[in-house]
């Protein structure tokens, strides 16, 4: 069975992990022991947008949001093998594949502050495997995108 018949696949279940990553908890936070706080990565941009952390927002959304789903887009149209778009389409899976995993590290960085700060413990939830699981999952199928391009 071909390789090629994964990569569908494989990015249908990264862009459903996405959805499920960008709106599920990605950690619960206590703090002090009394207060509970199961915040999404939307609801943690809102809080950084609402707390005037403007620059910050950005970053992350950008980061968080925008690249992984011009990923998946990209990706998604390369694996469909458009004849007129397909070298520009390679092309860009290969710059847009070099952040793949920049995202997490980011929201990985948000639970280590959130963790080191002594005021709060922070619990990974499923929001944060499911965003990892997508990260990974889109990794895996533009290096096969990409594969594929260089032995064709």
């Amino acid at each position: 069975m071909p390789v090629r018949l994964f990569i569908p696949l494989l990015l249908f279940v990264a862009t459903f992990s996405l959805a499920l990553g960008l709106t599920m908890p990605l950690m619960n936070v206590s703090r002090l022991y009394f207060f509970d706080d199961n915040p999404s990565l939307l609801g943690i941009i809102a809080s950084l947008w609402t707390g005037g952390d403007w620059l910050l927002t950005i970053v992350v959304v950008l980061f968080s949001i925008i690249l992984p789903v011009t990923k998946l887009a990209v990706a998604q149209l390369a694996a469909a093998q458009i004849p007129a778009a397909r070298q520009i389409l390679h092309r860009w899976v290969v710059v847009l594949s070099k952040w793949s995993m920049l995202d997490v590290l980011l929201v990985a960085l948000v639970i280590f502050g959130a963790k080191t700060s002594g005021l709060a413990t922070a619990i990974a939830q499923p929001g944060l495997w499911f965003f990892t699981a997508s990260a990974i999952l889109s990794a895996v199928a533009t290096h096969l995108i990409v594969r594929e391009e260089t032995t064709a």
